[in-house]
C-alpha cells in the first residue's frame, strides 16, 4: 500500500461530509492510506492505535457511522474490541468491518461469526476502496477477500 490518492471515476453522490468512520489500526502507513481515501470521500476519520479501551474512545466520539477494526492489534484484538462495543447500547448497532492482512476464507468465516458485519482484505486495493466504503455506508454488507 502506497499513501496515494485513489484512482476511481465513481459518483462521490450520497457520501455525507457529516460521516465519522473510527479506525483501528495498529499500522500508520495503513491507516495513512485509508484516512486519505476516506479523506477524499468527503468522510471524517478518527483513529486508535489497539482494542484496548477503544469502547471508551469511540463512546466519546459525538456521532460514529462506520468503525474499520484491524484484527491483530496490540494489548487486546479486534474480536475482543468487537465484543465489548456490542455490548454498548449506544454503539452495539454501528456497522464494524474487519479490516485485515489475515484474509483466507477461515478468517472470513471466524469474523462472520464473530459478529463484524464485513470483512475487507489488505493489502487495500485503492481503486475499489472508495466503492467498498460507500457500499457499506449505504447498508451492504461487503464480505470481500481481494
Amino acid at each position: 500500500m502506497t499513501p496515494e490518492a485513489p484512482r476511481t471515476t465513481g459518483s462521490l453522490a450520497g457520501v455525507s461530509k457529516e460521516i465519522t468512520v473510527l479506525v483501528v489500526e495498529d499500522n500508520v502507513s495503513n491507516f495513512v492510506v485509508i484516512a486519505r481515501i476516506l479523506g477524499y470521500l468527503g468522510i471524517h476519520c478518527e483513529w486508535k492505535t489497539s482494542g484496548y479501551e477503544v469502547l471508551e474512545y469511540a463512546d466519546s466520539i459525538p456521532r460514529l457511522d462506520l468503525i474499520l477494526m484491524d484484527l491483530r492489534l496490540p494489548y487486546e484484538d479486534g474480536y475482543g474490541a468487537l465484543k465489548k462495543i456490542r455490548q454498548s447500547p449506544r454503539l452495539k448497532n454501528t456497522p464494524i468491518v474487519a479490516v485485515t492482512a489475515e484474509a483466507s476464507v477461515e478468517q472470513i468465516n471466524k469474523a462472520r461469526a464473530s459478529g463484524f458485519d464485513g470483512f475487507i482484505a489488505k493489502p487495500l486495493d485503492i481503486d475499489r476502496f472508495p466503492d467498498q466504503i460507500q457500499r457499506i455506508l449505504a447498508g451492504e454488507a461487503v464480505w470481500e477477500l481481494e
